[in-house]
C-alpha cells in the first residue's frame, strides 16, 4: 500500500510523464522550456499549500488538479481531434495549457493575485509553445486555459477570504455566467 504522503508526488510525476511527450528531445527551446513550465507551475501551486503550511489548500489542490486532468483527457479521447501536425488526434483541449492555467489559477483564487501574475504569464507562455510547436490550434489552448481555470475557481476557496465568485446560470432558455471580485 502506498502511504498518503507520496500520492501528490505520484500523482504530479505521473502528470509530468503524459505532460512531456516523448518526442520533445528535437524540439526547440521554446517546445522544451513549455513542456517544463507546464509541470513546474502546478508543481509550485501544490508547494506553496506547504510554505503556508495550509492543509486545506492541499486538498482543494488535489480536487482541482485531478479534476482538470480527468476533463481534459475524457475531452481528448471523446472529442478526437487531429493535432496541426497530424500526429495524432489528442489535439482538443491542450493538457499543458489546461495544467499550467490550473496552477495559475489555483495560485490566484488562494493566495491572490498579486502571487499569481508570474504564473499567470508562464501559463500564457505555454499555451504559445503549444501552438508554435503546432501541437495545438488557439481553439485548443483556448480551451484548455478555461479548465484550467474553471478547475482551481470552482474547486478552491481563498485562504483570505473569498475575493472571487464565479457562478452559473443554466436554464432552459439562458446560459449565463456572472462573475463578482472583491478588490
Amino acid at each position: 500500500m502506498i502511504s498518503k504522503q507520496y500520492f501528490p508526488i505520484i500523482l504530479l510525476s505521473t502528470s509530468l510523464m503524459v505532460a512531456i511527450p516523448a518526442h520533445a528531445d528535437g524540439s526547440s527551446s521554446t517546445t522544451k522550456l513549455g513542456d517544463v513550465l507546464a509541470f513546474a507551475i502546478p508543481a509550485a501551486a501544490y508547494g506553496s499549500t506547504y510554505y503556508m503550511d495550509d492543509k486545506e489548500g492541499r486538498q482543494q489542490f488535489y480536487y482541482s488538479f485531478a479534476t482538470n486532468v480527468a476533463a481534459t483527457h475524457v475531452l481528448k479521447s471523446v472529442i478526437d481531434k487531429e493535432r496541426p501536425n497530424g500526429r495524432d488526434e489528442a489535439s482538443f483541449p491542450s493538457g499543458h495549457t489546461s495544467m499550467a492555467f490550473q496552477g495559475a489559477s489555483f495560485i490566484h483564487k488562494r493566495y491572490g493575485l498579486e502571487y499569481s501574475v508570474p504564473a499567470y504569464i508562464g501559463a500564457g507562455f505555454v499555451a504559445y509553445s503549444r501552438v508554435e510547436a503546432d501541437e495545438h490550434d488557439v481553439t485548443d489552448v483556448l480551451v484548455g486555459a478555461a479548465l484550467g481555470v474553471a478547475s482551481s475557481m470552482y474547486l478552491t476557496k481563498s485562504y483570505y477570504d473569498d475575493q472571487l465568485h464565479i457562478a452559473t446560470n443554466l436554464s432552459p432558455d439562458y446560459y449565463g455566467l456572472s462573475v463578482h471580485y472583491n478588490f
